[in-house]
């Protein structure tokens, strides 16, 4: 849908100043992030200037892309990928990351086949690539959380691990134990977007629909739908993410924690 003029003038206006301010931004930033000994002054400029490759490319590919569905799944196809790699290796150095591949999917596929199935995702790539990034970003951000979490927990209560196993449990069962709250927590930043929408923030598409000259209500039911839908596959994400870790798929797992 095109933006009307007086859309466009309500937008950030693309000048030489959006990018000094920009520079500035991220410059400050990584000084922040130096000064606060934070470990990730360098992570936070790798970050910023792989933005700004990463969308300059995509800014001049996506129009040739969108109108060819098939051009438009490789696209996506991508996307889960770079996901998946990116997850995984947040969970793990080792070759295990590819198995992130079962939470980002189980999480994206079903949701993302219902969608086309009823027909509310019209078959384009200009409706399909926009969904699709949005899911797959939600479950890699709740794929990635959960299983460092779920890691970390186990390696930090390695003893109580042990003891459930003491007492009976099943390997799989005593992890499960120890490191599903922990991974759990992954599903907040979800549930605080979704519970404080409206009030607190104005989420991208709710704000792009309403400048794209779609009604408030229509905006609304969209957005609403994008953050319940986000819910669904974050959740499926943690939960599959758990059963990978509590039966050793991901992360060197040993009995009695993981090594």
């Amino acid at each position: 849908m095109a933006l009307s003029a007086a859309a466009q003038n309500q937008l950030l206006p693309v000048t030489p100043t959006l990018g000094v301010v920009t520079a500035v931004l991220l410059a400050a930033a990584v000084a922040v992030a130096g000064w606060g000994l934070l470990g990730q002054g360098h992570a936070v400029l790798r970050a910023g200037l792989r933005a700004v490759v990463q969308l300059a490319a995509v800014a001049l590919v996506i129009t040739w892309v969108v109108g060819s569905l098939w051009w438009s799944a490789l696209f996506v196809l991508l996307m889960f990928a770079v996901a998946v790699r990116t997850a995984g290796r947040r969970m793990t150095a080792g070759p295990q990351w590819i198995r992130a591949a079962a939470p980002i999917g189980a999480g994206v596929l079903p949701v993302l086949a219902l969608l086309l199935a009823v027909g509310l995702l019209p078959p384009k790539g200009l409706s399909i690539i926009p969904v699709a990034g949005i899911l797959i970003g939600g479950a890699l951000t709740a794929t990635s959380l959960a299983g460092r979490r779920a890691l970390d927990e186990l390696r930090q209560r390695h003893g109580e691990v042990e003891a459930a196993l003491a007492l009976g449990f099943e390997e799989r069962d005593a992890r499960l134990e120890i490191c599903r709250t922990a991974a759990a927590t992954s599903l907040v930043p979800a549930l605080d977007q979704t519970r404080t929408v409206g009030l607190v923030t104005l989420p991208g598409a709710f704000v792009g629909m309403l400048l794209g000259g779609a009604s408030p209500t229509q905006a609304g039911a969209v957005q609403l739908f994008v953050l319940i839908g986000l819910l669904a596959v974050e959740s499926v994400a943690v939960v599959v993410v758990l059963e990978l870790v509590a039966r050793g798929l991901v992360g060197t797992v040993r009995p009695g924690g993981v090594g």
